[in-house]
């Protein structure tokens, strides 16, 4: 097979900035949230940021890039316009070392971007003005590289517009006809509020891994309690992986619950790809012939990293970093 994993996800440009909690509750955005907006509130709120890095992101598109650089062979499918962020995207990701051969499009909407905004605590708020990702549709995708890949990774983010779910839904049939594994993140609790029917659908019948922080596992099945959560989704899960910030993750898988403690972080700067890079450590190690509990470790390994940091792709070795913790 070509790629150990292909991911579908949203094409975004972050720009991210320092905030104060004042300067959020002053325009209505919930500290901690993830919103999207119109293309007039981007352009708005990004006039009224203080000075911004721009990092290329994306959820799915962190995660791979986090596999590349743990030395995983992965591809990306995602859709940006033929303009300067677009240009941007396409060159961080390639260099990074994931195949990426998405035609840019040359009307429509410009290329998507995320306005992160961070407060001193490390919390990150942010606010997604999706436009050309919108745009992506069955035509992108390469049956054969599809057919391939190892593993089929999707993000819950691109579920929402028509066109690029039903992509999603075209991989899904392929990497299932092959009998490749498929993998699905939740991305955040508004999408599983938005999508919970389908996302347990998925669950069931569709998807053999499932990543998702203790909140939004917790959203899914509409309980406050996440033994009762995790207790329901493993019911369903080949392998779940549920996320827990500092307390570390828990794999479900085969009837057993591998609790994997958090990585020491010396200053929380910036949690923004947090999960992305977990999800990337994980799905290295599976692509690698792992056990689950050391993938998980890689999982940690590279969260920790890159929350210790501005921007959602490692600026550390974590090649090295997995070494030394794990040989």
């Amino acid at each position: 097979m070509s790629h150990s994993v292909l991911a579908i996800g949203n094409a975004l440009v972050d720009v991210i900035a320092s905030a104060t909690p004042e300067f959020l509750a002053g325009r209505g955005i919930p500290k901690g949230s993830m919103q999207l907006i119109d293309a007039a509130t981007a352009e708005a709120l990004y006039g009224a940021m203080g000075q911004g890095r721009e990092i290329s992101g994306g959820s799915a598109a962190n995660t791979v890039a986090g596999m590349a650089a743990l030395g995983a062979k992965p591809a990306f499918v995602g859709r940006v316009a033929k303009d300067q962020l677009g240009d941007v995207f396409a060159h961080d990701i390639r260099a990074a070392g994931v195949d990426f051969a998405t035609p840019a499009s040359t009307g429509g909407n410009p290329t998507g971007r995320c306005l992160i905004l961070v407060t001193d605590d490390g919390d990150r708020t942010m606010n997604t003005y999706l436009g050309a990702c919108q745009e992506l549709s069955e035509a992108d995708l390469d049956p054969q590289m599809v057919a391939d890949a190892g593993i089929l990774y999707l993000e819950g983010y691109l579920w929402d517009p028509v066109a690029p779910r039903a992509a999603m839904k075209k991989a899904i049939a392929i990497a299932r006809a092959q009998g490749r594994k498929v993998a699905f993140t939740l991305s955040d609790v508004f999408c599983v509020e938005g999508h919970r029917a389908d996302f347990q659908d998925l669950l069931a019948t569709h998807v053999d891994i499932m990543f998702a922080n203790e909140h939004e596992a917790c959203a899914l099945y509409q309980t406050a309690s996440l033994d009762a959560a995790m207790a329901e989704m493993a019911k369903h899960a080949g392998i779940a992986v549920i996320t827990r910030s500092a307390a570390g993750a828990v794999v479900l898988a085969n009837g057993e619950r591998i609790h994997v403690p958090g990585e020491p972080v010396a200053k929380v700067v910036d949690t923004t790809g947090a999960g992305d890079m977990f999800a990337g450590g994980f799905l290295a190690g599976l692509s690698e012939g792992r056990g689950l509990a050391d993938c998980a470790r890689m999982g940690n390994i590279a969260a920790a990293e890159v929350i210790g940091h501005f921007g959602a792709r490692a600026e550390a070795d974590l090649k090295a970093l997995v070494k030394a913790r794990l040989g």
